[in-house]
């Protein structure tokens, strides 16, 4: 496995992959790498491309030092994943060569209008502009390729389509089933910082999920079992919602077929997010 760091070499090796003949296959990371990851990497070599994995914690999506500083940062462990999983290159980049000016204000920066307001959006500002800024400048060193991001995270897969379609990347944007644990909690590097009865509050999310999709209802009912599971788990509950898959606009009682449901909330000081389908119908 190729291990690179400096952005002209990085740039130069994914050109020369392609002028081969190879598609390439971008994962973004921030490291700390579980199974959720690794079904990423599996994926796009199942579609036969040159994996390319990325780990960089971006400090500009972070809203909360504290929470920067909290995030884990496991090296050792994210190559030892990366070789196990076939990835054909890991690019560690420097906090330099992405953001120069940092921990000055970088003064260009992505923002996708609409997807960004509400939601994680809402409850973290600036989060999605860093997101979005972040992916860009990923997306303009590698150029066209297959990204690859997991449907935990819907609400920024649905920004980063938005982006590199607007921007015209020539970066096709694959969306990933969620990868659960043995319980149904959602594989994130964050459930590290719960303890043992914290990580069984949180199972209220998947369960509040799983409920909702079994069975038909109005948007209304949908929000009331969601919201009713979470509070019954003693959970601080940031938005429970349906939305439309694309737009992410909230679903009315009036409409019918496939929406998808949004949850977060806080558990032991630690925001977690999770989602899934649902079906509403007219009452």
């Amino acid at each position: 496995m190729l291990k690179l760091s400096d952005v002209t070499e990085w740039r130069a090796y994914a050109s020369d992959l392609r002028s081969k003949g190879h598609t390439i296959g971008l994962v973004p990371t921030m490291g700390a790498l579980h199974q959720g990851h690794v079904s990423l990497f599996r994926e796009a070599k199942l579609r036969g491309d040159v994996v390319l994995a990325t780990v960089f914690v971006n400090p500009r999506q972070f809203h909360d030092a504290q929470d920067l500083k909290l995030y884990p940062r496991t090296p050792e462990h994210d190559l030892s994943v990366a070789l196990e999983s076939g990835v054909d290159c890991l690019i560690e980049p420097t906090l330099e060569a992405m953001w120069p000016d940092y921990p000055e204000a970088t003064l260009t920066t992505v923002s996708v209008m609409g997807l960004s307001d509400s939601f994680e959006g809402a409850g973290r500002p600036g989060h999605f502009d860093g997101v979005a800024s972040v992916v860009a400048k990923l997306f303009a060193i590698t150029g066209p390729s297959r990204a690859y991001f997991g449907e935990k995270d819907y609400q920024q897969l649905s920004i980063i389509r938005r982006m590199s379609h607007d921007l015209a990347f020539g970066v096709e944007v694959v969306g990933c089933p969620i990868v659960r644990d043995d319980d149904g909690l959602a594989l994130s590097s964050r459930n590290e910082r719960l303890s043992s009865e914290g990580r069984q509050r949180a199972l209220a999310f998947s369960r509040a999920l799983a409920l909702v999709a079994q069975k038909g209802a109005s948007a209304s009912e949908h929000r009331a079992t969601l919201r009713a599971t979470l509070d019954a788990a003693a959970i601080d509950v940031a938005y429970a919602e349906v939305v439309d898959r694309l737009t992410l606009v909230p679903s009315s009682d009036d409409e019918t077929g496939e929406r998808r449901a949004l949850v977060a909330g806080i558990v032991e000081g630690v925001r977690l997010i999770d989602n899934g389908p649902v079906k509403i119908v007219r009452r």
